[in-house]
């Protein structure tokens, strides 16, 4: 169980442009040297392509005259919805990898 953690910490990292890995994991192998990085340019390049492409797409978009169906953003209905939906899909998206590493490894120890 401790080694998913380790596999998936040293892949967060590099992508995440640190490249640390755990002292258990012995990394320095061909299989986790190009991997990591690949982890790395993909974790670089890819998210500022992504982030051009958004703002490039946005900066086209014309002006719409507000309505009654227009969702206001300087209000705190729009700051609850967004602080809420953030959290939710941060749970959903660490959770699993919590409950397969961390969370499993301490229950299993108590045992």
């Amino acid at each position: 169980m401790h080694g998913l953690t380790e596999v998936l910490y040293a892949f967060a990292s590099g992508a995440a442009n640190n490249g640390s890995a755990f002292a258990g994991l012995n990394a320095n192998t061909d299989f986790y040297n190009i991997a990591i990085g690949i982890v790395m340019l993909l974790g670089r390049y890819v998210s500022m392509i992504a982030m051009l492409a958004i703002a490039g797409s946005l900066a086209t978009k014309r002006v719409v005259p507000v309505t009654t169906g227009t969702l206001r953003t300087h209000t705190p209905l729009f700051a609850g919805i967004l602080v809420m939906m953030i959290v939710v899909v941060g749970a959903l998206t660490f959770f699993p990898s919590l409950a397969l590493g961390p969370i499993a490894e301490h229950l299993a120890m108590i045992q």
